[in-house]
């Protein structure tokens, strides 16, 4: 298994989240699975990126890696900026009391009321296309309203080691590099409020040295971008890409070093970019590493000589850990027992399977656990990002997995 990420203690055997017991919040949700984030960790998080990035940086939160409610609320009050990617994220942010013009919107495939409703509410939209910057213009032209328009890039270099690359080559994001300039000037021309770039390049990379090269370009990239366009961009969103360390091997990145390589290319830039705002777009490197969901073992049994421990929950609720979530190859995120945690394994490892009838529901092959059975709670780490929301939850018919925010005094 990977890293369990640091922070986590026990009391008596008994892992602690956001310094309660796991079998005192599944006895308080009523049920098992359920999801639990400590807010503790998310603000320390945000506070260690404050502390290293350069003056003149925001921190954007992509809400796509974790929507819960309660959780938004709580990133409203840390971060500079929410970025959407639907009308229903959309909806959730403004809930969750973040004001319009705190708000970007991105995604290929935005519907006519996805785009109106985004400018009725005052936020950004990042145009992903010449089409789309022409169907935004036309709605606001009926609205009455100045929109507020932001080009994405599709860069001419993408993040190297990147677990997604969401740029270089022929992509469905973003205006292609060598045609961003001209889309700019048209919104400008159109009476439009240019409000910049929104460049970005991959996710999930753990090469500190790729992600300084990939910041490196894309504040030339703006910058040259700028230029072309005559005028200085307000905002150039840097996009993210920072990775967690999910399994064997992974390791941290180093966040000093980058933000101090981000300082040193912000230092440099040239005038067109001389008085521009910066933005971090980060969503799993905020939120990965505070959630843990907690599924109860509820049999264990052999098989050909294999154990098997099989949970209430599963791929239905955590579909990344199960490996089909953008994984080629299946590997185990780190997992434990959390009423057994830091105790001895035993010497015979066990596969942790879902309740679902499909091999693909594994939450752990073929680990080394403490002694385990019926009645244990499982606990399955980094799953802060990308888990219910992301997940086929009425896959099966089974109940959705119980959400819940610790910490938040």
């Amino acid at each position: 298994m990977g890293p369990i990420p640091p922070g986590f203690e026990s009391e008596e055997g008994m892992l602690l989240i956001g310094g309660r017991g796991a079998a005192a919040l599944a006895d308080e949700a009523g049920e098992t699975p359920l999801f639990v984030y400590d807010a503790g960790m998310i603000r320390r998080r945000v506070a260690d990126l404050r502390e290293v990035m350069p003056g003149g940086v925001g921190l954007h939160y992509a809400m796509k890696a974790n929507p819960f409610p309660p959780l938004l609320a709580l990133m409203a009050g840390l971060v500079d900026g929410f970025d959407v990617a639907s009308a229903g994220e959309l909806a959730r942010a403004l809930e969750a009391g973040v004001t319009g013009d705190r708000i970007s919107f991105a995604g290929p495939g935005k519907r006519d009321r996805e785009i109106e409703a985004a400018l009725l509410a005052g936020a950004t939209l990042n145009l992903e296309s010449v089409g789309e910057a022409e169907r935004a213009l036309a709605i606001a032209d009926r609205l009455a309203i100045p929109p507020r328009l932001a080009v994405r890039v599709n860069p001419d270099f993408e993040l190297k080691g990147s677990g997604m690359r969401m740029g270089g080559g022929a992509k469905p994001f973003g205006v292609d590099a060598d045609r961003a300039a001209a889309v700019a000037r048209h919104l400008i021309a159109a009476g439009a409020e240019w409000r910049g770039w929104h460049i970005f390049a991959g996710s999930q990379a753990l090469d500190s040295e790729a992600i300084i090269e990939m910041q490196a370009a894309t504040v030339a990239l703006a910058a040259r971008l700028s230029d072309a366009v005559g005028e200085t961009p307000p905002l150039v969103n840097l996009g993210g890409g920072f990775g967690v360390p999910y399994f064997p091997g992974d390791a941290p990145i180093a966040l000093e070093a980058i933000g101090d390589a981000l300082g040193e290319a912000l230092d440099r830039r040239p005038a067109s970019l001389g008085s521009s705002d910066f933005a971090l777009e980060l969503g799993r490197y905020l939120v990965a590493e505070a959630g843990v969901y907690l599924t109860r073992v509820v049999d264990v049994k052999t098989s050909q000589g294999e154990r098997f421990a099989v949970v209430d929950g599963g791929l239905h609720h955590q579909l990344a850990a199960s490996g089909n979530f953008g994984t080629v190859v299946r590997r185990n995120y780190p997992l434990a027992l959390a009423n057994r945690f830091g105790m001895p394994a035993t010497d015979q490892p066990v596969t942790v399977v879902g309740c679902l009838c499909t091999p693909l529901d594994r939450l752990g092959d073929a680990v080394a656990l403490p002694s385990i059975v019926p009645g244990d709670l499982v606990a399955v780490f980094l799953a802060g990002a990308y888990g219910a929301s992301a997940s086929p939850a009425a896959f099966l018919g089974h109940a959705p997995a119980t959400e819940i925010l610790v910490g938040e005094d």
